[in-house]
């Protein structure tokens, strides 16, 4: 599968918006969607202030997942901004030019300098759809920040993050993970007190237990006996 194209020249001052948000591209991964989409895309933010973005239009219509909706956007021959706040993301589909023509089946110029919703277009229902598709990426964003922030402790940190309640996050993870949040986070403490252990360097393991939320290394050796199979210093000592 040919790399996605795309044009990172499109994102104006480049080097701010990477204080803010976050751009991922992924070539389709079906092939029979290869000769219609030219990438797949995520853009994901987190700014305590509106950070306003602006991109340069390409003769490319998107299809993005936001707002709960489906969303067409179509060819604008005006200046694209979007004012982005907080923590959030969204997930689209950039078609090559003249791929959206088929899905549409009429001039894709009726679309032009119009964002709306896909269901509007093509007769069906986008809303469950888009669901679908924001919240299993919202826990996929979430899992990561778990397993790379290693001062979180707790799955409220995590919920907080969110910015949502913590049962509402236990039931995403329910739904999308199979397991809560709690065990998320917990297994990768774990995994980064294996970490310290494969280094082969010399482990204050009372410290680490501290630095990775446990309430002492007692507690840090039980957690890991339960998983590994032997505490920590053991473990080391034999790996």
């Amino acid at each position: 599968m040919d790399a996605p194209k795309g044009h990172p020249d499109a994102v104006v001052r480049p080097a701010q918006a990477e204080q803010a948000i976050r751009i991922e591209r992924l070539a389709p991964l079906d092939a029979s969607l290869a000769e219609f989409i030219d990438y797949h895309w995520f853009v994901g933010w987190q700014t305590p202030q509106p950070h306003d973005q602006r991109v340069v239009p390409r003769p490319h219509i998107h299809l993005a997942a936001e707002h709960g909706r489906l969303l067409v956007h179509g060819i604008s021959r005006e200046p694209f901004v979007r004012t982005l706040t907080g923590t959030g993301h969204t997930l689209g589909a950039s078609f090559h030019a003249g791929g959206f023509r088929p899905f549409l089946r009429r001039s894709v110029g009726s679309v032009s300098g119009s964002v709306t919703p896909a269901g509007d277009l093509l007769g069906a229902d986008d809303r469950a759809t888009a669901a679908d598709i924001l919240a299993a990426d919202e826990v996929r964003v979430l899992v990561e920040a778990a397993e790379s922030d290693h001062a979180m402790h707790r799955a409220e940190e995590l919920a907080a993050q969110a910015s949502m309640s913590l049962r509402s996050l236990q039931r995403l993870f329910t739904e999308y993970v199979g397991v809560g949040p709690k065990w998320v986070v917990s297994r990768f403490r774990i995994l980064d007190a294996a970490a310290a252990a494969h280094t082969g360097d010399p482990v204050d393991w009372a410290e680490l237990a501290t630095a990775l939320g446990f309430s002492d290394q007692a507690h840090l050796t039980r957690a890991f006996t339960s998983v590994v199979g032997t505490p920590p210093a053991t473990y080391q000592r034999e790996a």
